[in-house]
C-alpha cells in the first residue's frame, strides 16, 4: 500500500479523461478504501483509509492537491507503525495486536507538464509531493517523521479512447528511531480506457521497494471504473486491489465520488 496516495490521485484524475477542461478548476472528492492482508507480519490486518481530496488545476497542464485521510486498523502488531501505507515494525514472530483509529498523515502533491507529447511520443509531467507527518506515531497509524517524494509521470493518447501512462517516483523516507527504514522507488503502469465521456475503465500495475532491508517489496494490481455524472468531471469510482505480494494487502476495496465545481 506504499502507493496508496498515488493510486488515489490517478483514480481522481482519470475520472477527467473524458472531459474538456480548459478552465482551472475545484475538485472536491472522497474515497473510502479497505485493505486486508498480513502485509509481511504473521497478522491478518485490517485497515480502513477514508481519505478526502481537494484539488485545483485543469488536470492536464497542472493541478495542487491536498489529502486528508481518516485512517482506522485493527490487528496490527503491537510494536508495529504504518508509513505511507506499509506496515513496519512489530516482528514477523509479533502475536500481540492492537486496534487504532485517528487522522493519518496529510498528502500535499503538485504536477506539471513540461512537455506536450504526440504521436508515440508521451506527455511528461514531473510532480513533487510530501507527507506531513499528522498521523500519530504512538497509536501506529505513522512514523511522526515526514516523507519526500518526487517523480515523473509519462501520458499518451492512443486514437481517441485510449490512454497508456507510467509513473516514477522516488520517495525520501522519514526513519524514527529504531526502524531502520529506507528511502525507496515507486512506479504504476498502466492504461485508461474511455468509451464514452461518462466511463473511464482503468488497469494498472503498481509497486515500490521495501522500507526495510530483507522485507517483501508491496505489488499490486488495480481494476477502477470511474462514470462522469457531468461534463466536467463530477462523478464517483469504484475499485477493486489485488495483492501479489506478501507485502501486500490480500484485497482490497474502495469507493469514492467527486465535485467539480
Amino acid at each position: 500500500m506504499s502507493h496508496r496516495p498515488t493510486l488515489l490521485a490517478l483514480l481522481l484524475a482519470a475520472g477527467g479523461l473524458g472531459t474538456a477542461q480548459a478552465e482551472p478548476a475545484l475538485t472536491v472528492g472522497n474515497t473510502l478504501s479497505f485493505f486486508q492482508g498480513t502485509f509481511g507480519t504473521s497478522n491478518t490486518i485490517n485497515i480502513r483509509y477514508d481519505a478526502t481530496d481537494i484539488q485545483y488545476g485543469d488536470n492536464n497542464t497542472w493541478r495542487v492537491k491536498l489529502t486528508v485521510p481518516y485512517v482506522s486498523e485493527s490487528g496490527l502488531p503491537a510494536n508495529a507503525t504504518i508509513s505511507g501505507g506499509t506496515v513496519v515494525g512489530g516482528g514477523a514472530g509479533s502475536t500481540q495486536t492492537r486496534s487504532a483509529s485517528g487522522l493519518g498523515d496529510i498528502w500535499l502533491a503538485g504536477h506539471s507538464k513540461v512537455f506536450q507529447g504526440s504521436g508515440l511520443t508521451p506527455s511528461v509531467t514531473p510532480y513533487v509531493k510530501v507527507k506531513f507527518a499528522t498521523a500519530s506515531a504512538a497509536s501506529g497509524l505513522g512514523t511522526g517523521k515526514n516523507d519526500y517524494e518526487v517523480g515523473v509521470g509519462l501520458q499518451q493518447v492512443v486514437g481517441s479512447n485510449w490512454f497508456p501512462f507510467a509513473n516514477l517516483g522516488y520517495r525520501v523516507v522519514g526513519n524514527p528511531a529504531g526502524y531502520a527504514l529506507r528511502n525507496i522507488g515507486i512506479y504504476q503502469v498502466g492504461a485508461s480506457y474511455a468509451p464514452s465521456q461518462q466511463n473511464v475503465v482503468t488497469l494498472m500495475y503498481a509497486g515500490s521497494q521495501a522500507m526495510v532491508a530483507g522485507g517483501s517489496a508491496p505489488s499490486d494490481v488495480i481494476l477502477a471504473w470511474n462514470y462522469n455524472l457531468t461534463p466536467k468531471g463530477s462523478g464517483f469510482q469504484v475499485y477493486l486491489d489485488k495483492g501479489l505480494s506478501h507485502g501486500s494487502a490480500n484485497f482490497g476495496v474502495g469507493i469514492g465520488g467527486q465535485i467539480v465545481f
